[in-house]
């Protein structure tokens, strides 16, 4: 793939990441904000701002890049003919987002039959862009625009880990995380996709979290992976179709927790 498609795909990328950003920011924080709960057993809510995030994404590729595949959250699976698939999550932590809580994002990777080349975690409210892939790392914010890098911290006993619920999973995959965490110097809970954000800006050295689709772990894999981290499933294989995922900051790190949830 040339400079010239790279740039192109960048370019693309960010008019879907600011097309979504349009099409959300309308309903948060808003009163009487619908949501539907997508699940008979649990809570998975859905609203319309989620919806219009991804018909706004799609809408983007369809005039820009129509023969790639897309694969989103709430509008399923479009063959393409590209070889390459765009893997969308419009908002991922619904729940943080119905509850006012900036730690939503909007999650676009670009995949081929190996996984994420390249992917954004975008957060619209707080105005945070994170890149990776094609030789990009970086957060573009109110801030201005900074290089991503994963911290260096190597040692479990000085790591910060995150996950999103207390309970992680399975009974056996809180087991495994809280094996994890017990190692460690902090625990922190909630972050959604921002906390894979925080691994690739070197703030914090680990994730682990089980139960991903496909969808909630490509753009922040991509982006992690870029700033120098190690994004894999908790057997060390590979993470782009969900299921149990650890985020690291570095292979020291990494293995460290890895040896720990290979035990679960």
């Amino acid at each position: 793939m040339d400079k010239t498609d790279t740039t192109q795909i960048i370019n693309v990328a960010h008019a879907m990441a600011d097309a979504a950003r349009d099409a959300i920011l309308p309903y948060f924080r808003q009163a009487g904000l619908a949501a539907t709960n997508k699940l008979e057993d649990g809570f998975d809510p859905v609203t319309e701002a989620d919806k219009a995030a991804e018909r706004a994404m799609r809408a983007v590729l369809a005039e820009h890049r129509p023969k790639d595949g897309i694969f989103g959250e709430e509008y399923g699976q479009s063959d393409g003919t590209s070889g390459l698939t765009w893997v969308l999550d419009p908002i991922d932590g619904t729940r943080a987002f119905i509850s006012g809580t900036p730690t939503w994002g909007v999650l676009i990777a670009l995949s081929d039959a190996k996984g994420p080349i390249f992917g954004i975690v975008d957060q619209p409210f707080i105005q945070e862009r994170f890149l990776g892939g094609f030789g990009v790392a970086e957060v573009q914010g109110p801030h201005g625009t900074y290089q991503l890098k994963t911290s260096p911290i190597s040692s479990l006993e000085d790591a910060t880990i995150f996950t999103t619920f207390p309970e992680v999973g399975t009974p056996e995959e809180r087991a495994g995380f809280e094996a994890v965490a017990g190692q460690t110097k902090l625990t922190r809970y909630g972050m959604d996709c921002y906390a894979y954000a925080l691994v690739a800006a070197g703030q914090v050295e680990l994730v682990v979290e089980a139960g991903l689709n496909a969808y909630d772990i490509q753009g922040p894999m991509a982006v992690v992976q870029a700033a120098g981290g190690v994004v894999t499933d908790w057997q060390g294989g590979p993470a782009h179709q969900g299921g149990r995922v650890i985020a690291a900051a570095n292979a020291e790190v990494h293995a460290a927790a890895l040896e720990i949830l290979r035990r679960y």
